[in-house]
């Protein structure tokens, strides 16, 4: 089940290009400029913060409708060991699950909440 940082994170780089590729026009040329990292896991501070050990990504920053308001620039975190952790080891899983991620914390970004996330099959 053991895999290298830069496997997982080339894995997760291609998922997040295809992924924002196959967004329609409008969508993908905002969420292009929304930065997205890539952490092993949730670090101290922010676990300290409330942000579970095993969270699979992170939404932090203003919202887009209020992001000109805040001068903290918005970001997607994708913690990589925890998704290769969900997916159990399959390179095909994990894909699944940062593309899911992604879109689940570009909603947030969007201004969803987790009720409509969920709606929409992004939990």
């Amino acid at each position: 089940m053991s895999v290298g940082w830069n496997k997982l994170r080339n894995l997760a780089l291609a998922e997040v290009e295809a992924t924002l590729a196959a967004l329609p026009k409008p969508l993908r040329e905002q969420a292009r400029k929304l930065p997205v990292t890539f952490e092993r896991q949730p670090n101290p501070d922010l676990i300290a913060d409330g942000i579970e050990p095993d969270t699979l990504g992170l939404f932090v920053g203003p919202e887009f409708a209020h992001e000109e308001a805040v001068p903290m620039p918005p970001q997607i975190i994708l913690f990589l060991e925890n998704l290769w952790a969900f997916a159990e080891g399959d390179e095909e899983i994990f894909c699944v699950e940062v593309h899911t991620t992604l879109l689940h914390e570009l909603g947030h970004y969007l201004g969803l909440d987790e009720d409509e996330l969920t709606d929409r099959g992004l939990e």
